[in-house]
C-alpha cells in the first residue's frame, strides 16, 4: 500500500510542477481552439480552421483555414504559434501561472501571437506589454515541459 501511494503522490507532484508546452481544453486535442495561427497574421483576425486540414505539432492538432496557410505553418511552425504555448501571456508574466488562453484576445507583437485570458485582462496585459513579455520570457520556462 505503501509504495501504490508513493507512486500515486510521484505522478501527481510531477504533473503540478510542469505542463505541456501547448494549452489545449480538457477535453480537446486542438491548439488554438482550432482557429488557424497564420490566419492572425495574414487576415488580422481569428478564423476556425478546418478538420480536414490539419498538422501535428508539439504534440497536438493545428487546424487550418486554408492549405496556403497549413503550408506557411509546416514551413515555420515558430513563427506562427501563439507565444507561452497558447496560455494567457498576462497569466505567465504577472502570476507565473499557466492559465487558459482565449483565441479570440490576441495581439500581435513584434510579430508574435499572444493570448490573454478575457477581456479585462488583456486591458492590464496592454498597459504594459513589453514588461510583460520580458518577464514571460523569463518565466515561461520554468513552468512548463521540455
Amino acid at each position: 500500500m505503501r509504495v501504490l501511494v508513493s507512486f500515486i503522490t510521484f505522478l501527481w507532484v510531477g504533473n503540478v510542477f510542469a505542463a505541456e508546452p501547448v494549452y489545449t481544453s480538457f477535453f480537446s486535442n486542438k491548439a488554438l481552439g482550432g482557429y488557424d495561427s497564420v490566419a492572425y497574421f495574414t487576415q488580422a483576425k481569428p478564423i476556425p480552421g478546418n478538420k480536414a486540414m490539419s498538422f501535428q505539432y508539439k504534440g497536438v492538432k493545428w487546424l487550418f483555414s486554408s492549405a496556403e496557410n497549413l503550408a506557411k505553418f509546416k514551413a515555420n511552425p515558430t513563427k506562427y504559434a501563439p507565444q507561452y504555448g497558447g496560455y494567457c501571456a498576462w497569466a505567465v508574466a504577472a502570476k507565473s501561472d499557466l492559465v487558459a488562453g482565449d483565441p479570440l484576445r490576441w495581439n500581435i507583437i513584434e510579430n508574435k501571437l499572444y493570448l490573454n485570458y478575457d477581456k479585462n485582462i488583456q486591458t492590464k496585459w496592454q498597459k504594459d506589454i513589453s514588461g510583460f513579455i520580458k518577464k514571460a520570457d523569463q518565466t515561461w520556462p520554468k513552468l512548463v515541459m521540455q
